[in-house]
């Protein structure tokens, strides 16, 4: 066939409509094959695709077509996060309802990502909005309420004003709303949860198994939200009254210079110890506003301290001593038992608490410089806490002890009395599902004035959300007032009952929707057995680093609860992890509001699929930020463009030969193309499986297009064959990059196969070897020249020519050769003196 104009347009829908009509890419379980399941993370249906998207999808891409090549049955499916706020904001401000505009919005975007050439199957589509889809995570919360796994309760909640509804402690960022950034307020509320902190442990642990195959970075934020701390638990008795205060500490070390006590304003104790106090409007209305505040400005270090009395004291354990009992704007009830020994000579919040309300100091570690001179810290001379390791002082039977060891043998002594017990805390709370908006997934619940709480029967699931509801301007949720949503018969007793409004967060459909993927038409249950243990887990999963927590804690907890209700038996859902880096454009990330967005479709449209797809993957490393660059693109446009004008101005000369089908070469011309076209492969083969470093790749293909230009015009007559095998390497192996120009090229090269058939090549390491070699000659260890030799030429040999370099002997002349060092078929480094 003749070549003509390169036309990414024209090339790109009919390569589309090659591979959809064929089906190229629809695969099935099949235990005798290999199985690869490589995923991205799925989208929210906003209804345009942007660069960060293409950038994620394209490298999911490349990794499915390379490991397919190379003989796996690569599981790629797509789908849609289509739940959540922004589609109901989206849809108040168009005066239209969430589902119109999802579904528009995914239909919309299904064209984009076909247009960029995506191997995905198709027919495995999910949208998490879809009755068929929430179902079974209806299902699903009915086995975790049955094992007691999800419950409710009252207690304070973080809550977004804007957006009308709670929000999870990983939802909120430096005090403000994940989704909007408003400030976050407190509100008591009585609201469902999963008991993720039973699986603390384990999710810690497992931690370790993904050692080298998530970034380090996410582990250890992971760790770090889930926050284990060993320490010990401690029994203050409240003075004059029948009531104790229990405090965990990790700095059991420290309690003899315990001399105040810090609760939270939350502390259940506090009505207690204030009821008869003289001042207790004050304390109540101090109460109040701590209430109010953010939990996480709470926490920062940099907040001024503040507190009041409560007229009441607790005894110290160990020395008697009457501490004054302090409501505290930086204690929280999240953590610990919401009450703190306050130690603040060895505690910098406790030490700034107490020089503000001039309370007692006592110090009782002493710094090890002082220790050896037989002297004693004293709290009078501190200007802040001492916080580091030292010896005991001021701490009876455990005075010059080193305090690591006098931490267990202090909890030790009150253990014999029942005051103090070693414990360990978590970080991590409770994950809050509920949510109390329209556009989500109806918690399975009926609530029934004689039987109290009542699951929905799994025969009536799924409970349907309303498409006939009209959203609210305000953004409350409309279905408290839909009285033929609300009102319901109990399922127990058949009485009058009412069904739960709220909805989950949308971190519940996007915890488990990989799974689905795996078996997504089957209708009878959620999760079809054989598929699952097949494909399960993925191999690869792909999506930004802003997920780290939210996302990815959740869908291993969501893994491991399905696993104790039976439903999976695996232990964690991806095997491997990359984090891509932002696309960014004049130094920031791309947004709307800084105007600096790149339209994907512009750029499809201008240069074309494949050109976009070979830029974002070739101007930095996965994992790198990308600097969105206008001539990077029209680089990338004109290199597909100079492979297409060498395959048009060959086509005559050129055979249907496979990659590295060239015999042995004769000439010097078709030995170093030979060498560079193995030399390619093998490159390209280890920087895909070394973390995906297709920059690198692309180069390497970049070069012997080069290399091909150099020798094309002598090769032609000689060496057709040879010619084409190397050419044939080039689009073999930028086939998973660019796949629609590659097809094409492939085509005219007289294939008959598509690239979609055809093997990742591999290369031979004879062919690796060279006739000769260049060797850098070094003078004291400075280049002072270079020559070829033969391969694996003799020692003696290579220190003879080194030696009568021109320019090396400018260096060496009246001087002592001392030592050569040669290393074979590299350098030669001359030592003179």
């Amino acid at each position: 066939m003749a070549l003509g104009k390169y036309t990414p347009e024209a090339i790109e829908k009919k390569w589309q409509k090659i591979w959809n009509e064929s089906g190229c890419f629809e695969v099935e379980t099949d235990p005798s094959k290999p199985k690869y399941y490589v995923l991205e993370m799925f989208p929210y249906p906003s209804g345009k695709i942007h660069m960060g998207h293409v950038r994620n999808y394209s490298i999911g891409d490349v990794v499915a077509r390379f490991k397919s090549m190379q003989g796996f049955n690569v599981l790629h499916p797509m789908g849609w996060d289509a739940f959540g706020l922004p589609a109901e904001n989206a849809a108040i401000k168009n005066e239209t309802h969430p589902a119109e505009w999802t579904y528009q919005n995914i239909s919309e975007m299904r064209e984009q990502l076909r247009r960029l050439g995506y191997s995905y199957d198709w027919r495995r589509e999910i949208a998490t909005c879809r009755p068929e889809y929430y179902k079974w995570e209806q299902k699903f919360f009915l086995k975790f309420l049955e094992k007691g796994l999800a419950y409710r309760k009252d207690s304070p909640q973080n809550w977004c004003p804007t957006c009308n509804t709670v929000l999870a402690n990983e939802q909120v960022e430096e005090g403000l709303c994940w989704r909007c950034d408003s400030e976050v307020e407190q509100k008591d509320m009585e609201q469902w949860f999963l008991r993720i902190t039973d699986y603390a442990d384990e999710l810690l642990a497992d931690l370790d198994t993904l050692e080298g195959g998530w970034p380090e970075r996410v582990l250890t934020m992971q760790r770090n939200w889930i926050g284990k701390s060993y320490g010990a638990e401690l029994t203050f008795q409240v003075k004059d009254m029948d009531e104790t205060v229990t405090v965990f500490t990790t700095r059991p070390d420290t309690l003899f210079g315990a001399t105040f006590m810090s609760v939270a304003a939350e502390h259940p104790l506090v009505e207690t110890l204030t009821a008869d106090a003289d001042n207790k409007a004050d304390i109540d209305k101090f109460v109040k506003n701590i209430k109010d505040m953010d939990r996480i400005k709470r926490g920062a270090d940099d907040l001024e301290k503040e507190g009041i009395f409560t007229g009441k004291y607790c005894v110290n354990p160990v020395t008697g001593r009457e501490m004054p009992i302090y409501i505290a704007n930086f204690v929280l009830m999240g953590y610990g038992t919401g009450a703190v020994m306050a130690v603040p000579a060895h505690d910098q919040r406790d030490f700034e608490f107490a020089a503000k309300y001039d309370l007692p100091m006592q110090a009782v570690i002493n710094p090890p410089a002082l220790q050896e001179k037989g002297e004693r810290l004293d709290a009078a001379d501190l200007d802040a806490a001492y916080t580091d390791p030292g010896f005991m002082i001021n701490s009876g039977e455990f005075d010059g002890m080193e305090n690591e060891p006098a931490k267990k043998a202090i909890v030790e002594h009150l253990d014999k009395s029942g005051k103090g017990t070693m414990a360990v805390n978590y970080r991590l709370r409770d994950w809050n599902v509920s949510r109390q908006r329209f556009w989500g997934a109806p918690i399975p619940v009926i609530y029934c004035d004689s039987c109290g709480v009542v699951p929905v029967p799994e025969d009536q699931l799924p409970v349907l959300l309303p498409e006939n509801a009209q959203v609210r301007k305000d953004g409350k949720s409309p279905l408290p007032e839909m009285d033929e949503f609300v009102n319901c018969a109990c399922p127990k007793c058949g009485a009058a009952a009412r069904r739960e409004t709220d909805t989950f967060d949308t971190f519940f459909e996007s915890s488990w929707y990989y799974m689905r993927y795996c078996d997504p038409r089957n209708e009878e249950e959620p999760l079809g057995g054989e598929h699952l243990d097949y494909w399960m887990n993925v191999d690869q999963y792909i999506g930004g680093i802003e997920h780290a927590i939210l996302h990815l804690l959740y869908s291993r907890f969501f893994t491991k609860a399905l696993r104790d209700t039976g439903f999976v038996t695996a232990k964690e859902p991806f095997a491997n992890l990359l984090t891509q880096g932002m696309v960014l454009k004049d130094g920031g990330k791309m947004s709307k509001s800084k105007g600096n967005v790149v339209d994907p479709n512009a750029m499809i449209n201008q240069y074309g699929a494949d050109a976009t797809r070979l830029f974002i993957l070739f101007a930095s490393p996965p994992v790198k930020e990308l600097e969105w660059s206008d001539q990077g693109i029209d680089g990338a446009y004109r290199f597909l463009s100079r492979l297409w004008r060498l395959v048009e101005e060959l086509e005559d000369v050129l055979t249907a030969e496979l990659p590295t089908s060239a015999a042995a070469p004769a000439s010097e011309a078709a030995k170093a193309l030979r060498f560079k076209e193995h030399d390619t492969i093998r490159r390209a083969t280890r920087d895909i499986e070394n973390e995906f470093q297709f920059n690198t790749v692309i180069a390497a293909i970049m070069e012997l297009v080069n290399e091909l230009y150099q020798v094309k015009d002598e090769l032609k007559q000689s060496d057709p064959k040879g010619l084409s095998s190397a050419i044939a390497t080039a689009v073999t192996l930028l086939s998973p990059v660019a796949p629609h120009i590659c097809e094409e090229l492939w085509q005219a090269m007289g294939h008959s196969t598509t690239m979609t058939a055809q093997p990742w090549p591999t290369f031979d390491e004879k062919a690796l070897v060279k006739d000769e070699v260049t060797l850098v000659v070094q003078v004291n260890g400075k280049v002072r020249g270079k020559f070829e030799a033969p391969n694996n030429a003799p020692k003696d040999e290579v220190e003879k020519i080194a030696l009568e370099l021109e320019n090396v002997t400018k260096f060496t002349e009246g001087k002592t050769v001392r030592k050569i060092i040669v290393i074979p078929n590299r350098l030669v480094n001359i030592v003179v003196g």
